[in-house]
């Protein structure tokens, strides 16, 4: 079905979306419903059957129901973030990557026959002023470094597939915070986010953030001061809080970017964190499972399987409609069910170091291709990429989703037939290296997340937005064992 926006140019697409975004925006002020009501209304009429109507009824219906969780939520955070920071980012994550790019994107995934991300990660330097235990970019060194050229190529290149969702990951992004900010200006349409260790944050870049629109954060968190301090060194706990605070003061969004661990996994999802990450004004808070990626990690950080089942359990407690808390959580190595397992290789993501090699994801540093010399679309065809292609889901069980940490027999295959070498700038690892150390957690994990795969309501054995093994018409059985 052709919606209204298929009729204008994309300049005019944008400028109509935003006057009817600011007309819908100032409602907001006097009655939040009406006012997200109508900026549904507005959604749906621009985007037709891009989604489905079923879709927009749910969301209908939160917004008419004040007292629902995430209602609440919504209404407490479009009263504290700033004007220009919520309509660049409706303009920029709703309108141009939602919307336009995801049409774009599933034109080029046929048109290609390969994988083309939503988003992209990049590391703009490889230089952080902290030493994180078990962090793997404290061994990168600080001589390397993409070029604001570079990165202003990469984000052209990628709007023309579609991509209208760039991270920055490091080293510490905001070493270049100047050169952020100018890609920022430069492409106005896009939205950024980058994570960060939060000790370059001052009063001027947050002012600099609310001019340009389109930045956010995922501000790295370990639990509170002594745990958080014992990995990341004395203080940062307490830069974390200044940071908050300044950006909660100048309406910006931002949320927590969590590692955890087999010290840290209770303490990193109990009441009393959570509270203090929605008083501090987060919106949300990644966890990641700790991986043991780079010769100098520790393995014995890795998450026992008992662990991981309380927070499989814990975290869509936290996120659930009634009870829990008002904070959007999301654990990308438990929540494969709802993208149909491993979402890297550009499925959905992939990464770019701060040396140019382009990576299947940022914690498996392996690649046979540099953006460089390379063509992003060349990248995602490049040996590497079109394996992880040929091979997702690497799992029927979505509870292992990754080809390293939970499949390792499929990293190493991988690896090895594309003839792909280790990224690391100063420590090369090899794939087998680091696959022994997944293999006894693999083992211990299968049995438990199989009883748990077999209970779950809610499996999605495939991505609905793109499945590989649909377009070559067979879908290839994964070892299970």
């Amino acid at each position: 079905m052709a919606t209204t926006m298929d009729t204008l140019s994309h300049k005019a697409q944008r400028a109509a979306f935003g006057v009817a975004l600011d007309m819908a925006l100032k409602h907001i002020e006097k009655d939040t419903s009406k006012g997200l009501l109508d900026v549904l209304d507005i959604s749906q009429k621009f985007m037709g059957d891009t989604f489905k109507k079923e879709t927009f009824e749910a969301i209908r219906a939160y917004i008419s129901n004040p007292e629902n969780k995430w209602m609440q939520f919504v209404d407490r955070h479009l009263h504290r973030l700033h004007p220009n920071v919520i309509k660049t980012t409706a303009l920029n994550l709703g309108f141009e990557a939602a919307f336009r790019g995801t049409k774009t994107i599933r034109k080029m995934r046929q048109e290609h026959h390969c994988n083309i991300p939503w988003l992209i990660l990049m590391d703009p330097t490889a230089a952080c002023n902290m030493r994180c235990t078990g962090c793997w970019a404290a061994e990168y060194g600080h001589n390397h470094n993409l070029t604001f050229e570079q990165m202003d190529d990469i984000i052209t290149q990628g709007k023309e597939l579609g991509i209208y969702f760039y991270m920055f990951t490091g080293g510490e992004p905001l070493v270049r915070k100047k050169d952020i900010l100018r890609l920022c200006e430069k492409h106005y349409d896009v939205e950024f986010h980058s994570f960060t260790n939060s000790t370059l944050i001052d009063e001027e870049f947050c002012k600099e953030c609310v001019r340009v629109g389109n930045l956010s954060f995922s501000l790295s968190l370990e639990g509170f001061e002594e745990a958080n301090d014992g990995r990341r060194g004395a203080g940062h706990f307490n830069n974390v809080m200044r940071a908050m605070d300044l950006m909660n003061r100048y309406g910006l969004i931002y949320g927590t970017s969590v590692c955890y661990t087999r010290a840290n996994a209770e303490v990193v999802t109990s009441d009393e964190f959570l509270d203090l990450e929605i008083e501090k004004g987060c919106m949300f808070s990644w966890y990641f499972h700790f991986m043991p990626t780079g010769n100098g990690a520790s393995p014995e950080l890795m998450p026992t399987p008992e662990q991981r089942k309380y927070m499989i359990k814990r975290i869509r407690e936290i996120r659930a409609n009634e009870g829990g808390k008002q904070i959007y959580t999301m654990d990308f190595q438990n929540d494969g069910e709802f993208v149909g397992g491993c979402i890297a290789g550009g499925r959905n993501y992939f990464h770019i170091n701060s040396n140019g090699d382009a990576e299947p994801c940022v914690f498996i540093h392996y690649s046979n291709v540099n953006i460089k010399d390379h063509t992003l679309l060349e990248v995602l065809k490049s040996p590497l990429f079109m394996a992880y292609h040929r091979e997702q889901p690497f799992n029927r069980d979505h509870l292992r989703p990754c080809p390293m940490l939970e499949n390792p027999q499929m990293l190493r295959k991988m690896v090895e037939e594309s003839g792909a070498h280790s990224t690391d700038m100063e420590s090369p690892e090899s794939v087998d290296h680091l696959c022994a150390k997944c293999d006894d957690y693999a083992a211990a994990w299968a049995p438990v997340a199989k009883e748990i795969w077999a209970e779950q309501k809610h499996k999605k054995p495939s991505y609905t937005n793109y499945d590989p093994a649909q377009e070559r018409g067979v879908f290839q059985e994964k070892i299970d064992t």
